[in-house]
């Protein structure tokens, strides 16, 4: 007897919907595997013969093991997971003539069986619960774990269920199921704003505290660079306090990503919060940018609207750097293989620390470096110019005095304070883009805007041409500097660049300064 069900498959961010085709009946010969699977399936679907034969048998039901052929429609596309056991298991149990489920075709079915019948959690519960809605299901059934990720979207009742013989029940109309809700908007705005770090707790370095609120305020990239314990990693950790919150566009784009490498936390419906992620530095290129032999979402995705902290960058492989030029230019990643394309979203802030020199100590105020002759330039040189280029944002980090750290004041702004700052300047930058796609911050502008939006007086441009010449930057520098100056000028709620503006621009581009590491 054939026997059809739909689930879907995960392709890139998005998903596709895939006819499970069930044909059962007839004798297995001697020596012949009873179960053969179609259709591009990976190992995990072809071993699946064993967890449905046993979820089957520990349900309650008869063995199934007669000739069977599975096909995954349509053929052409890979299909990965265990996440398609539940609905061959309960096409399989329908073409046995074990249950009878009349009305089969008008739900999506997804999840892993154990072998005692039970269900575990599956990878992409959003992408395919908004495939289904859009497709015109009138349910979506799937393991309860991802009820509540599944269910944020509307106008598709989401059925949970905690193993096969809960879903059989369901379908069968034996069992009364009710569809999981969630408050969309509850779900949002609750923790939206909630930290547990704050920069009322840093001491001084206060004009690192002001490169990053020009960072958060344009969305720019920052290097800081500065001997061990002088508080990269504690400024670093800090930047997400002070960016504006999530909408629900961005969050609904960071949940699906999350959904797909399948790092949602159990139960949650919704990322409420900016990304931070913070790789160590052995990280592989293919886990900083994504892909694999099924490409899935890097880090530079999984921090899409958020932060990608890079801490000590020289130890990370030149290799996985230099692939993330492009992604920071565009804020995707297209990944290729020879059957398929996919596209994951890399909209992310940069944030990376450094130590100026391998034993730390260069510049340090009070401790003098060891290192020999030559070894800051080396060390320097192990990040490209092009990727410093794509840095708006180089500061370098000098040690808190002991009496600033020993002080009992508390007169540091609280990120709040740091905050609104924050989101009137992006305020302002919306207003500006608004009738542009796909910008939203100063960082954002293509060069072709640059002229236009970030025009400079005679003074200015004196200004900046001697930097320029004396600092020997590039054309993509030049426009990073614009960029960043038109960012102070949103902050101090000002129409025009003005020279000051620039000025203090031109002191962020700490490593294109004159004889930097030339001393040792």
């Amino acid at each position: 007897m054939l026997c059809t069900t739909y689930a879907s498959a995960v392709e890139g961010v998005d998903a596709r919907m895939i006819t499970v085709e069930v044909n059962a009946g007839g004798q297995v010969q001697e020596n012949k595997p009873w179960y053969h699977v179609v259709g591009l399936p990976d190992s995990a679907i072809r071993e699946g013969s064993f967890r449905i034969d046993a979820a089957v048998r520990n349900s309650g039901f008869t063995s199934l093991r007669v000739k069977t052929v599975i096909n995954l429609a349509p053929a052409d596309i890979r299909k990965e997971g265990a996440a398609y056991d539940l609905p061959i298991a309960i096409a399989l149990l329908t073409a046995t003539k074990q249950i009878a489920v009349p009305n089969m075709d008008e739900y999506m079915i997804m999840g892993e069986l154990s072998l005692s019948g039970d269900l575990r959690p599956i990878k992409g519960a959003l992408p395919i619960a908004i495939e289904a809605r859009a497709r015109g299901y009138k349910g979506f059934i799937l393991p309860e774990e991802n009820a509540r990720e599944a269910a944020i979207v509307s106008d598709l009742p989401v059925y949970g269920v905690r193993n096969l013989s809960e879903a059989i029940g369901f379908l069968t109309g034996e069992k009364a199921i009710e569809p999981t809700e969630v408050n969309t908007r509850e779900e949002f705005f609750r923790d939206r704003t909630s930290h547990d770090v704050d920069f009322s707790d840093v001491k001084g370095q206060e004009n690192i505290k002001r490169a990053m609120t020009i960072a958060a305020a344009g969305g720019h990239n920052v290097i800081l660079i500065g001997p061990p314990g002088a508080g990269k990693t504690m400024l670093a950790r800090r930047l997400p306090t002070i960016l504006p919150p999530l909408d629900l566009r961005e969050a609904l784009e960071t949940t699906k990503i999350h959904s797909v490498a399948g790092i949602l936390p159990t139960g949650k419906a919704l990322i409420t919060q900016r990304p931070f992620r913070a790789p160590h530095h052995t990280i592989s290129d293919v886990a900083l940018v994504g892909g694999g032999s099924y490409p899935s979402p890097g880090e530079i995705s999984l921090s899409h609207n958020g932060v990608l902290f890079l801490d000590e960058l020289p130890e990370f492989k030149r290799s996985a750097l230099e692939v993330m030029r492009q992604p920071m230019e565009e804020r995707r990643i297209i990944i290729s293989r020879a059957k398929i394309t996919v596209d994951f979203p890399a909209g992310f802030m940069l944030i990376a620390s450094m130590n100026p020199c391998p034993c730390g100590y260069f510049n340090h105020p009070t401790r003098e470096c060891t290192c020999p002759p030559g070894t800051v330039k080396r060390y320097l040189s192990k990040i490209s110019g092009p990727l410093l280029d794509r840095i708006d944002l180089q500061v370098e980090v000098t040690p808190v005095p002991l009496e600033k750290l020993a002080s009992r004041e508390r007169d540091s702004e609280d990120s709040a304070t740091i905050a609104a700052r924050v989101l009137s300047a992006r305020k302002v930058q919306a207003e500006r883009y608004g009738d542009h796609a796909n910008i939203y911050c100063n960082a954002q502008m293509p060069s072709r805007m640059v002229r236009t939006i970030c025009t400079i007086d005679e003074a200015g441009q004196n200004l900046l041409k001697n930097a320029m010449e004396r600092l020997q930057l590039s054309a993509r520098a030049y426009d990073r500097i614009l960029k960043v100056s038109r960012t102070i000028a949103d902050l101090e709620g000002e129409d025009n660049i003005t020279p000051h503006h620039l000025a203090e621009a031109i002191n962020f581009r700490g490593l294109d300064r004159e004889n930097w590491g030339e001393m040792r």
